[in-house]
């Protein structure tokens, strides 16, 4: 595969870290292969998703967005065929999508807790599903799951967020056993605090509060998880499945 150009897809990849993850999958020459073939997914925001692709826009880049409910199994295979169908196949998934509904557990309804098991952890199921007959077929593929240290140390108001993100974890260590046999590796990727819409929100003294907790005293960047991604679906990662690389900054060592 190190001379193919290869084609990704990525979920939640209109913001926040999902939107870096493709801008550098789109971009970036990582060991002579240039992954330049990306397909995101998308929940709500049409908008962003055409200045994305306007914002990547390049003769040689094929990008393309499609529209869908992560949480639907039906939904998600339609997705995956029509991305298939675009870019010519697919290499690599990005299981990226994700939300919160944060709250006590004696304040937290049903839904709140259903929602975000749906979007966070079935999600990754319903397109890991919809990648693995082609990617056994070629018997090549690269998986990278999206977790976060919550799901490693815990978060008083995100037992549900917290869950799904644990989830990730069990099940992706599952698929890298499942997988390897077929040249496919599975791996995880836990963000610390990173900037992004969710903690632009924070006043300059929750952000201070947060990095006293932080080795290298400052939040990470999409683009620090974004790096660390590429690196999983490149060919220098080959001998690597199963793991959970935490991108916090040393806070949880």
């Amino acid at each position: 595969m190190s001379n193919k150009t290869k084609k990704a897809i990525v979920t939640g990849g209109t913001r926040g870290i999902g939107r870096a993850i493709v801008k550098e999958l789109a971009s970036r020459n990582c060991c002579d292969v240039l992954f330049s073939d990306v397909a995101f997914i998308y929940n709500s925001c049409d908008e962003c998703a055409k200045e994305l692709i306007e914002e990547i826009k390049h003769p040689e880049i094929k990008i393309f967005g499609f529209k869908a409910d992560v949480s639907s199994l039906e939904q998600a295979q339609a997705t995956v065929n029509a991305a298939i169908e675009k870019l010519g196949g697919v290499d690599i998934l990005i299981n990226n999508a994700g939300i919160t509904r944060d709250n006590l557990l004696l304040r937290m309804n049903e839904k709140d807790f259903d929602d975000v098991i749906s979007a966070n952890l079935k999600s990754v199921f319903n397109y890991t599903k919809a990648v693995l007959k082609p990617m056994i077929a070629q018997r090549y593929g690269r998986i990278v799951n999206i977790s976060s240290v919550v799901a490693l140390i815990g978060n008083a108001g995100q037992s549900n967020y917290a869950a799904s993100k644990a989830g990730v974890i069990g099940f992706t260590k599952s698929m890298a056993r499942e997988l390897a046999s077929r040249n496919i590796t599975v791996n995880a990727v836990a963000p610390g605090f990173i900037q992004t819409d969710m903690t632009n929100k924070l006043s300059d003294e929750q952000k201070a509060k947060l990095t006293q907790n932080i080795p290298l005293g400052r939040l990470g960047t999409p683009e620090d998880i974004a790096k660390v991604v590429a690196f999983l679906c490149s060919d220098q990662a080959n001998y690597i499945t199963g793991q959970v690389i935490s991108v916090d900054g040393g806070m949880t060592m």
